[in-house]
Formats: structure tokens, sequence, C-alpha cells
């Protein structure tokens, strides 16, 4: 996926930075040691071949010239503390960090580099694998997301705090942010800006049920999600998430919109039962907040084409009408 944020750097560059990780014996020199990994949309990514054979992954944070929205700020220091917390606090599969580097000494940004894994990416091949082994693996995924969610933190909001003492104030903070963000730039989402906050004002009142802050991955689609032999072997990207709801997971987004699939396998991993009229008024309002990021952030991406951006808009039509609004 194409992306301004995506921090490309010459091989001498990469050749500085694999040297600080490995020490320079392990420095390729000519030859095809390093391809770019594709499928990303923030960070660049680079599977890399080292002098002795063994292959890694580097991945390289935005240059701090292009702006990107609110709540990415510092995502790769969030990847670094997640894969920490994960690590420490539960039976999740994630990468091991063979070396991170925050000094931006060698590049302009913040980089970091774990071991490559030899595994199928599910959200590439799932459409080769039979219904019931994509049940399957969307119930291991629903079980690792519960595993994810059992992390408590002392405040909503960022993980590394201060954060806010209740949910609802950390919430609508964050959907008010990405408001703000699609203003500055002025992206028409096809309604206005404050149509979007009445509903958000209407609705907020269900956001103070949750009192409990957990680790929420948020980004956890099964293009993030890698698998072998029946197994998910690892869970990559972390660079978005926080403490809040665990009903705000991307496996629950589905219950709203039909177009992200159907939830009930995911469900039944986590062990999700029926939502109660509550839940469903918080769950519209986190499908909300993430199709106005898929709107916004288009241009933010600097995306040449509006494949995303066409198709967010009419989800957001479909969001907006489960509040009783219609475009104006």
């Amino acid at each position: 996926m194409e992306s301004i944020t995506k921090n490309r750097q010459p091989r001498e560059v990469l050749r500085a930075m694999i040297g600080r990780a490995y020490g320079p014996d392990q420095v390729p020199q000519d030859g095809d040691w390093v391809q770019e990994m594709g499928h990303g949309w923030f960070n660049v990514a680079y599977r890399i071949r080292l002098r002795d054979g063994t292959e890694v992954v580097l991945k390289i944070a935005p240059p701090p010239h292009v702006e990107v929205m609110t709540y990415e700020h510092g995502a790769m220091g969030i990847e670094l503390a997640s894969l920490q917390l994960i690590a420490k606090h539960t039976t999740v599969p994630v990468p091991h960090v063979d070396f991170a580097d925050r000094s931006q000494e060698l590049c302009d940004a913040d980089y970091f580099f774990m071991p490559f894994i030899d595994a199928d990416n599910f959200g590439i091949v799932k459409d080769s694998l039979s219904a019931a082994e994509r049940d399957a693996y969307n119930e291991a995924l629903g079980a690792a997301n519960r595993d994810l969610n059992s992390i408590r933190g002392a405040a909503f909001g960022p993980l590394a705090g201060p954060g806010d003492p209740t949910w609802r104030a950390c919430f609508t903070r964050m959907i008010g942010d990405v408001l703000a963000d699609g203003q500055r730039r002025s992206v028409n989402i096809g309604y206005d800006y404050e149509v979007v906050r009445e509903v958000i004002a209407e609705h907020q009142n269900c956001l103070d049920e949750v009192t409990e802050p957990r680790f929420i991955e948020w980004d956890l689609w099964d293009s993030n999600v890698m698998i072998r032999d029946g197994k998910i072997v690892a869970i990559i990207d972390h660079e978005r998430a926080f403490y809040g709801d665990p009903l705000m997971e991307a496996g629950f987004t589905a219950i709203d919109l039909p177009a992200f699939g159907d939830p009930a396998a995911f469900m039944r991993g986590y062990g999700h039962a029926e939502l109660t009229a509550t839940e469903r008024q918080r769950r519209k309002l986190y499908t909300l907040y993430l199709i106005l990021i898929m709107i916004i952030e288009t241009d933010y991406r600097g995306h040449t084409d509006t494949q995303q951006y066409d198709w967010a808009r009419e989800r957001l039509h479909e969001v907006m009408a489960l509040f009783g609004r219609e475009p104006r």
C-alpha cells in the first residue's frame, strides 16, 4: 500500500542500521539482500537477509516532516511498549524485538529490527482457505484478543499515560481529535462535522458503563495475523494500542457493518455473549470512530486513488443511518 508516511531509506543507511543492530560482520555485501514489504499502510518495512543468511524485518517510522493524524503521534514507541506488555502478561505470540534505535542518528526517525516470521499472512491467504479453516482461525483470533484485553491499565488512554480517569472523557477526546484532524485538512466526509459531533454528544452516556481500563489492540485485522499449520504464530503491528473498552476491538466491527464480514467465529472464540442495548450503542460509536479515520487518513496518507475514501464514505452513510441520521 502506497503512503507518504513510508520513510524509505537508501541502501547505505540500511547497512548502517544493520551494523548498529547486529554488528559489522552481519552487514550484507552485494546482491539481493533487501526487499520492501509492500502491504503495510503506515510504516515502511524491509525484509533483510543478514550476511549469515538470517532473515529479519526492519520497520522505520514516518519522517518528521510528514503530518500524521493526532492519534498516530509516537506510534513506534507505542508498538515497542505494546510488544513488551504482551510478552510479559499474555500467551499471545508476538515478534521479539532484536534491536530498537530511537536516537535518530542514522536516519530522521525511530526504527527497530525483529526476526522475519516464516508464515502466511491470514489476510492475504484467507480466500484460499476453506470456510471451516477461516472460522477456526477467527475463533483463535477471538481467544487471542481476549487474552490481550486481560492486561489492565491505570487510566484510560495512552499506554505511557497520563490518561483519563473516565472512558467517556477519553473516548470523546479521541474521536474529537479525529474530527479536528479532518477539519484541519478540510476533508469532505459527506456530513457537516457538527452533525457528527451532535451524534456523539447524544449517545455518549453509554460510555459510562466502562470503568476498567484494558489493553486494546484496536488494529487487530486479519492482515496483522500470521498463520502456519493451523495455528496463529504471531500477531504483528501494535502501534495503535491504548487502554480502553475491549468492545472497541476490530473483530467486533462487523456487528454493525456487514461489509466487514461475519463476526460469529471471532465472538465464539472471544467468548462474548450477545450485546446488550448499551453495548450496542457503544459499539456504534466505535464503528463511527473507525470509519471517520478510514476517510480522513486518505488525505494524510496522500493516497493517489480514491478507492478507500469512496468505500469508507459509503460505510459512514451506513453508520450514521444506525443513529437515525441521513446525508445532508
